[in-house]
């Protein structure tokens, strides 16, 4: 077995523990939209709310998950009266996803609860530090993208 450079190892650790206590914060603010919901809920909110009306799967892709996974998820959100889908004007053959005005204002709601919380945590950090932070996940997560 090939050695790891220690620097990996650590990335690795640290990533894993990141992922585990972002998937735990994500599912406490998943439920404070709605009490049902799962953690990747808050994901599907922030990009809907961010990005607009999209199609089913395009949040697949974007998500990294089948078709199959993201249908079932819309499905919670949609019998809760979260979001709703209504044909793409473009190909009336497709339906985009939509947050509905309850599901928008209640995922902000608690996505300001969330700011907040990240405000505190940082709050000791220097403006460069959490912008080369947010610079060097955007470069992380970019990697991740379909097709690269």
């Amino acid at each position: 077995m090939r050695q790891q450079a220690p620097e990996l190892l650590d990335l690795e650790r640290e990533l894993t523990v990141f992922m585990r206590r972002a998937r735990a914060f994500s599912g406490e603010m998943a439920r404070e939209v709605h009490p049902e919901l799962e953690p990747a809920a808050y994901g599907l909110f922030m990009r809907l709310d961010e990005g607009g009306p999209q199609r089913a799967t395009d949040l697949a892709t974007y998500f990294g998950v089948g078709k199959a996974t993201i249908s079932r998820q819309l499905r919670v959100l949609e019998n809760l009266g979260l979001i709703f889908r209504a044909p793409d004007p473009v190909d009336g053959r497709a339906q985009l996803v939509h947050l509905t005005p309850r599901g928008r204002d209640s995922f902000r709601s608690v996505r300001e609860a969330r700011r907040g919380e990240y405000m505190r945590k940082l709050a000791t950090w220097d403006p460069a530090e959490v912008a080369e932070l947010a610079r060097l996940m955007h470069q992380l997560n970019s990697m991740s993208d379909v097709g690269s």
